[in-house]
């Protein structure tokens, strides 16, 4: 059960994109994290929107976030439903035609974004939103989760950029990080 003062928070996000990989990682190291993920989202009420892979990092965000009664939509483009295996037993399902086509469903259906461990697709995701935020396309929150440091060279590079001068501390305050789905979903706002 969610106190009063996390549901206040999160009370304007029904569902959240999360961002990762159809791989597991190294020896399928960040497939526990994935299912984590989906199963708090589903406990705290909220859905999830995902990159509609039954495989690897994706598939076990939404067999975890399922198992626990949460919503679950996927959205994968055509040319990747047998690469990443469609899951096809989400509550919905989008199958479209391009990765443009995927990134602004996924935007539209969601009230809030997270980014995973992952690879350059999710980089891709992660950056169009951020830069989305930056420009005001949306003002939803977006977090990335810093699952033992996976992040720690990536948040010195926003960093480094904030000190020389490339992005506005204004910006670089667009984006929470924390080390776990708990302290990221507090920290977004």
């Amino acid at each position: 059960m969610l106190s009063p003062g996390e549901a206040y928070l999160l009370g304007d996000m029904k569902r959240i994109a999360v961002f990762c990989g159809a791989r597991g990682g190294r020896g399928d190291a960040y497939l526990p994290l994935a299912a984590e993920v989906g199963a708090e989202l589903a406990r705290r009420g909220i859905g999830v929107v995902f990159g509609g892979g039954k495989v690897g990092m994706m598939g076990a965000l939404a067999d975890a976030a399922l198992a626990a009664g949460g919503e679950v939509i996927g959205v994968i483009p055509a040319s990747l439903a047998t690469v990443e295996i469609a899951h096809r037993g989400v509550t919905a399902l989008h199958v479209v035609q391009t990765m443009h086509e995927r990134k602004a469903l996924m935007a539209d259906l969601s009230d809030g974004f997270v980014a995973l461990p992952g690879g350059f697709g999710t980089m891709d995701e992660f950056f169009e939103i951020v830069t989305w935020r930056q420009l005001e396309i949306h003002d939803k929150p977006v977090g990335l989760l810093n699952y033992e440091g996976y992040y720690d060279r990536l948040i010195a590079l926003f960093d480094a950029m904030l000190e020389d001068g490339m992005v506005l501390r204004r910006t670089r305050e667009l984006l929470a990080t924390a080390p776990t789905i708990a302290e990221l979903l507090a920290s977004m706002r």
